[in-house]
């Protein structure tokens, strides 16, 4: 069950941020990035400050707009928006090979969506890692109310500093995550570190795909749309990622770009000419609709200043994630399933 309406998306703008500082977030936040002259050592230097401010920013746009689990999915024609979300987290369970009584970690979880999902769908205990306070308030309550608060928890932390001992976990996934960490090495590392030897990590990545160029400008506008809207230090390639995965130890079980093969578009809810009643929130109609409520919300003064601006980079995002979708440039689904292996001596 999430937030619907326009009052509780107006109540939760800003998250923990006092509703007077909003607006002087949301230009903390613009200036980390290309388009307000941000460098990307600043972004990855002071990533916790901007990935904090964003998540405070956006998870009532999110949860408004997308409901619990802020993530794409491959689809399926004839299959709703909502059907390939829940699929896409089957799909990473069944990867895993969960089983009822496993401790499984969720790295950067949000506010639980597929937490919930997976520990229900598996009878698994979750727990889920995040360093955003707002999200973590947010999560509790809807744990609550789904009966899942006995088994799933939450701990605010670093995922590059997790605050686990070694080996503690018997599985451990990431959905659209650590693609905030500033350095992926760092990140799969403490995975590694607290997962038990010979199980598995598996994750969504959002990467740039081979046929990105660094050297074409639209390309390069692009990325910087992508790591504007979604609170990104830099966008890593696919092959960085796995080389990353190879240096912290992990061996390469499967890995593939999902968006190659996927029947309807992943960019497609987001995708101005596609009209759907079932995710209309996300649609051109939508968010104009959308974009005015906040404007009037924030004229009148329920929303907090600067609500619009927050608005305005989601809007930014989306553009860019269509296109880069479209060029093939960009996937938030490139999948890979990495063991630790056995015994440390592998």
């Amino acid at each position: 069950m999430s937030k619907t309406g326009a009052l509780d998306l107006a109540s939760g703008l800003g998250g923990k941020i006092d509703k007077t500082q909003v607006l002087s977030a949301v230009e903390k936040y613009e200036q980390y990035h290309v388009f307000h002259g941000g460098e990307e050592e600043e972004r990855k230097a002071n990533y916790t400050d901007m990935v904090n401010k964003y998540y405070d920013l956006v998870t009532s746009f999110y949860e408004f707009g997308w409901g619990e689990s802020f993530h794409f999915a491959a689809r399926w024609n004839g299959e709703s928006l909502r059907e390939s979300i829940k699929r896409h987290e089957h799909f990473l369970a069944l990867q895993l090979g969960l089983k009822p009584g496993h401790k499984v970690l969720d790295v950067g979880c949000g506010i639980g969506g597929p937490l919930r999902e997976i520990a229900r769908f598996s009878s698994t205990s979750v727990t889920g890692l995040n360093n955003n306070e707002y999200q973590i308030a947010r999560g509790k309550e809807l744990n609550r109310i789904a009966g899942v608060d006995k088994t799933c928890n939450f701990v605010k932390a670093d995922f590059m500093n997790m605050p686990f001992p070694e080996s503690s976990f018997d599985a451990v996934y990431a959905i659209e995550a650590t693609c905030h960490a500033p350095d992926a090495y760092g990140c799969y590392k403490e995975i590694y570190r607290v997962l038990k030897p010979g199980q598995c990590f598996a994750a969504y990545e959002w990467c740039m795909t081979d046929s990105f160029d660094p050297s074409n400008q639209q390309h390069q506008k692009i990325k910087a749309e992508i790591e504007i809207g979604d609170g990104l230090p830099d966008i890593r390639s696919t092959r960085q990622c796995l080389e990353a995965l190879k240096q912290a130890g992990f061996e390469v079980i499967w890995e593939k770009d999902l968006a190659v093969d996927s029947p309807v578009p992943w960019y497609l809810p987001l995708d101005k000419n596609h009209f759907s009643l079932s995710s209309f929130r996300l649609t051109a109609i939508g968010r104009f609709i959308t974009k005015n409520m906040v404007k009037a919300l924030e004229f009148v003064g329920i929303a907090p200043r600067g609500s619009q601006r927050v608005q305005d980079f989601l809007e930014k995002a989306a553009e860019g994630l269509v296109e880069g979708g479209r060029k093939e440039i960009f996937t938030p689904m490139y999948f890979f399933l990495a063991r630790k292996p056995p015994s440390e001596s592998q």
